[in-house]
């Protein structure tokens, strides 16, 4: 008896960070990774191959770049990626823009870009997605397909910090439950809420690792954990329209400020 043909997942704003971690895991767990990245090219260049070496003999692994605030761009991604693999099984929403505003700071056009890329993008994939998987196939189509979006544990902890990222990510969150209703029973729509995982240019080395360290728990998330979180709702079928806080509880402790200004 012939095995089934490997999974297929587009992982968004993969060329570096957490993306990064979560295509070279998948690649690694036997799935064909569509690598897309907006403006890090050389990066996707060395994740696509990175996940090649972690990857099965003969599996895809491809990168392709488009501006997910541009919504021809993001209706195109998909399409994309079927025409390379033929066929696509999940679809991460990872990538994200993250730029500092607050109530005073606030705008409609700043409020607009956060939207476009971190509600807008992910909305459409998962309807590509499920147009797809409606179209492929009966043997295809009755394999499990799957949307996570990628949120974060500063929803269930708010702050006034990074006010227009936030409110995205809140309407993410809303979307997952009304996604997981509205595609179903072909589509499942999980969510996935790191709490502090990586460092960034706005944290030295020392002042992360005493962050990372505020939790119930004694510490944060790391990638690796988020990569499980990850993997875990891809296989496990009975999950849909709910989030896996990844955090080590950050999420039950009072921040009065985001990480990075603290």
């Amino acid at each position: 008896m012939s095995s089934p043909p490997p999974r297929t997942v587009l992982v968004t704003g993969s060329a570096k960070r957490l993306g990064r971690e979560v295509a070279l895991a998948l690649a690694a767990a036997g799935w064909q990774v569509a690598v897309h990245f907006r403006g890090s090219a050389a990066e996707a260049a060395q994740t696509v191959a990175d996940c090649r070496k972690a990857a099965a003999s003969g599996a895809l692994i491809e990168s392709f770049q488009a501006d997910l605030g541009d919504e021809a761009q993001a209706r195109a991604l998909l399409p994309r990626v079927i025409e390379r693999f033929g066929s696509v099984d999940a679809v991460i929403n990872n990538a994200s823009m993250f730029e500092h505003d607050g109530v005073n700071s606030f705008g409609y056009d700043a409020l607009a870009a956060h939207l476009r890329t971190n509600t807008g993008a992910p909305v459409l994939l998962a309807q590509a997605l499920h147009q797809h998987v409606c179209s492929r196939d009966p043997a295809a189509a009755a394999r499990d397909a799957v949307v996570i979006n990628l949120l974060d544990q500063k929803l269930w902890n708010q702050n006034p910090d990074f006010f227009s990222y936030t409110l995205s990510k809140a309407a993410l969150e809303a979307a997952n439950t009304m996604l997981a209703i509205a595609l179903a029973p072909q589509v499942r729509v999980v969510g996935v809420a790191p709490g502090l995982t990586l460092t960034s240019h706005l944290l030295s080395q020392e002042k992360f690792d005493q962050l990372h360290r505020l939790s119930p728990l004694g510490r944060s998330s790391t990638p690796q954990d988020v990569v499980a979180a990850v993997k875990f709702a891809l296989d496990n079928h009975s999950i849909t329209g709910t989030t896996l806080l990844v955090d080590g509880g950050q999420h039950l402790m009072k921040f009065d400020r985001d990480f990075s200004l603290m």
